[in-house]
């Protein structure tokens, strides 16, 4: 089991414009770890989301999808607090900004749970939940003590500017994280963001020094590259597909990400991958994360629209 530890929300997404002039907005699920949550069930890896979801009509909606999709929900903790949206704009080019409304919402609630499952092997963090407090501490306990476990751990920052009021505090923060990372995942923008310097590369061979087994960086279209703790650089093309938006592209390489290790046996706290498989990983990643952007909203593929895809 692969468990997914983080938000989950509501995105509203443009839909043309209202009569008046204001935009349409149509809800879709979301939130970073709600979408990797789904995007490994989807792939067909057994899954399962920790979180504290509203009981309101989108919570109820929220953990209704997760059912359908078989992601195991023993570990949602629920609250009568309204539901977290994030209201998004799409750019020409399809990349999305989001502006959030978090003020007393479920999430933000999280408590630190017991045990996790014992089929439990890895549990991946990111975005919002590890911002918003008293949520966030709650989420960082998790991650420190799994790891103390042994469990594979993956990370995705996936900085939302506008929601961190201390950027210098949240960088140290985020650094005291990865001596407890196996995998990190960063876009090459949230890279910069979180080392203040340009190149991503250079950031990631930092961040290896100080605990992850690896880094993986992502470059939207341009495709993704691997370093690794044993000086392996390996990188994988991006798919061309006519894109929609590319929102819950990064959570479904997320998932994809797992889900192919896992296919290598390579979920465990110490893991060592060839150049050949790392090849098939990232490529793998690439693909699913391309049939997310064909699409609007956070709606990541299952396994056999990737199989009738084929290779790119």
């Amino acid at each position: 089991m692969i468990v997914a530890a983080g938000e989950a929300l509501i995105d509203l997404v443009p839909e043309g414009s209202a009569a008046d002039g204001l935009p349409a907005l149509l809800p879709k699920r979301g939130g970073g770890p709600y979408t990797t949550a789904v995007a490994l069930a989807r792939l067909g890896a057994r899954a399962a989301f920790c979180s504290r979801v509203s009981t309101d009509p989108f919570g109820q909606a929220l953990v209704r999808a997760l059912a359908e999709d078989e992601v195991d929900t023993s570990l949602v903790q629920r609250g009568d607090e309204p539901t977290t949206l994030a209201v998004t704009a799409i750019a020409r080019s399809g990349s999305a900004s989001y502006s959030f409304y978090t003020e007393g919402t479920a999430d933000r609630l999280f408590e630190l749970p017991g045990p996790l499952p014992a089929e439990a092997r890895a549990v991946v963090f990111g975005t919002c939940s590890l911002v918003l407090e008293p949520g966030a501490s709650a989420y960082e306990e998790l991650l420190r003590r799994e790891a103390g476990r042994g469990l594979f751990t993956a990370l995705d920052p996936n900085i939302r500017p506008g929601l961190i009021p201390d950027a210098a505090a949240y960088r140290e923060r985020f650094r005291s994280w990865l001596p407890s990372v196996t995998l990190l995942k960063v876009s090459d923008q949230d890279a910069a963001w979180l080392s203040g310097v340009p190149d991503a590369e250079a950031a990631a061979a930092e961040w290896l020094t100080a605990g992850p087994a690896a880094v993986v960086i992502t470059r939207g279209a341009k495709g993704l590259t691997v370093l690794t703790r044993e000086g392996l650089r390996v990188a994988a093309p991006g798919r061309s597909v006519p894109v929609v938006d590319t929102i819950g592209a990064g959570d479904t390489v997320n998932a994809a990400l797992l889900h192919r290790l896992d296919h290598h046996g390579a979920l465990t706290a110490d893991p060592a991958l060839s150049e050949e498989r790392w090849r098939d990983v990232l490529g793998y990643a690439a693909d699913a994360a391309a049939l997310t952007c064909t699409r609007a909203g956070a709606q990541p593929p299952y396994a056999s629209e990737l199989i009738a895809a084929g290779p790119a």
